[in-house]
């Protein structure tokens, strides 16, 4: 029998469902019995504290209500006596308090090492090449034995400066110039407008976010490597709008009568990307800093999959105007990411490398992200419910702008897809 879903993080649902969860958690092939046992006994740690603390508070208050009677009535000795029990009680309850925030801590960080449940139709898998296709369209064009590279023909036509780049900060952070900037803005507007059209609310961001944000969505703890922080006021810089944008609903009760909650927002984004070395880097490939349009929904549980299919619907909309060759991929288990339930991976083909490069990954978190979020709503019977979350990109620039540069480009110069002239302003970079 497939697994209904299970609010993760949440301790009622792991002590009913251990086995199931520890079963469905192989997909990501890990084994969760350990982390989850750790869980359960730092839960009865945790609750074991509570009582105790709840009953010496229970005994001081009670002892607070005699103390004023027996001063009263005249028998100070006997009022002393409690005094002092009561100083004594005093004492033990914030040792108790200190025991109990600090077992509330281990649980926390215990929890938060708890990867999302992956979703029934998730693949079995370990690595990227046992992630599934489920589409794919367009013509790969057929280019002559002088095509270049994207950098080679950003080089040559002058539109961006990986080496400047180099100067002014280091690897990873390009300079667009000229056309190059210009195909930059066009391809951020023409995002946008296709992302309002589709219902989406346009939002300016903060490109900065503090510690309760990134643990909000998940980018704390489990990429805290690969963000830039900001030591001193303990703030980080955003990895995706998906941060700032979903964040924006924390500690938040909703109302049913509210959903969809529809939202997109262009922002640089800031990824340190450790360890990432080797040819398949160069160029666009995969940068610290790069521009990205973001879509966010916060929807009924009820019709979450159904809000996931129309975003993959809307971005194959937008490729199909590009006239960009792509395909769409379903996750494996092993590739999913931490956070996310059901992942699809939109790819173009980049003819001149001859590989396709993530440009989109479209994710449904169901309830866990709005859990640590404490985002909520009231159904229809007026009870507080975990909301949905899903997020995709729509889309990131670096790859599209690597095979717009490769897939168009002609002896006469790189051609731009009809649908971006009137933002560009001009129909071929020469």
């Amino acid at each position: 029998m497939p697994l209904k879903p299970i609010p993760m993080l949440q301790l009622q649902a792991i002590r009913d469902n251990k086995d199931q969860l520890v079963k469905a958690l192989e997909k990501r092939n890990i084994n969760a019995s350990g982390i989850l046992g750790e869980v359960l006994e730092l839960d009865e740690r945790r609750r074991a504290l509570q009582t105790q603390l709840d009953n010496l508070l229970a005994e001081a208050n009670k002892i607070s209500k005699e103390i004023g009677g027996l001063f009263k009535s005249g028998k100070t000795e006997e009022a002393n006596a409690l005094k002092a029990r009561s100083s004594e009680l005093k004492e033990n309850s914030k040792e108790l308090g200190d025991r109990l925030n600090a077992a509330a801590a281990d649980l926390d960080k215990a929890l938060y090492q708890i990867p999302n449940i992956p979703h029934n139709s998730v693949p079995a898998g370990s690595k990227e090449e046992d992630n599934e296709e489920i589409y794919r369209e367009g013509d790969i064009p057929e280019l002559g034995d002088d095509s270049l590279p994207h950098w080679e023909l950003a080089k040559k036509y002058d539109i961006i400066d990986f080496e400047l780049g180099v100067k002014i900060t280091g690897a990873g952070f390009p300079v667009y110039k000229g056309k190059g900037a210009r195909l930059q803005r066009a391809l951020i507007s023409y995002f946008l407008d296709k992302n309002t059209a589709a219902g989406y609310t346009e939002v300016e961001v903060p490109l900065l976010v503090n510690e309760a944000s990134g643990f909000g969505t998940g980018q704390l703890p489990d990429k805290e490597g690969q963000m830039y922080e900001l030591k001193e006021d303990k703030l980080f810089l955003i990895p995706t709008a998906e941060v700032p944008v979903t964040n924006m609903f924390r500690d938040i009760i909703l109302n049913h009568k509210d959903f969809p909650l529809c939202y997109t927002a262009y922002t640089p984004c800031f990824r340190r990307e450790a360890g990432s070395y080797g040819a398949h880097v160069r160029g666009l490939n995969r940068l610290h800093q790069f521009d990205k349009v973001e879509i966010v929904r916060i929807e009924n549980p009820d019709n979450s999959y159904q809000s996931l299919d129309g975003m993959v619907e809307h971005v194959k909309g937008i490729l199909q105007e590009l006239k960009l060759p792509y395909r769409i991929l379903r996750l494996c288990g092993g590739d999913l990411g931490f956070t996310s339930a059901l992942t699809y991976d939109f790819e173009v083909f980049s003819t001149a490398q001859d590989r396709w490069l993530e440009i989109s990954s479209i994710s449904n978190f169901e309830t866990y992200q709005a859990n640590r979020l404490k985002l909520r709503y009231r159904d229809q019977e007026n009870k507080t419910q975990l909301a949905h979350t899903l997020n995709g990109s729509a889309l990131a620039l670096p790859r599209v702008v690597a095979g717009l540069l490769e897939n168009n480009q002609t002896p006469e110069g790189i051609r731009i897809p009809e649908v971006l002239i009137p933002y560009t302003g001009f129909d071929i970079i020469d």
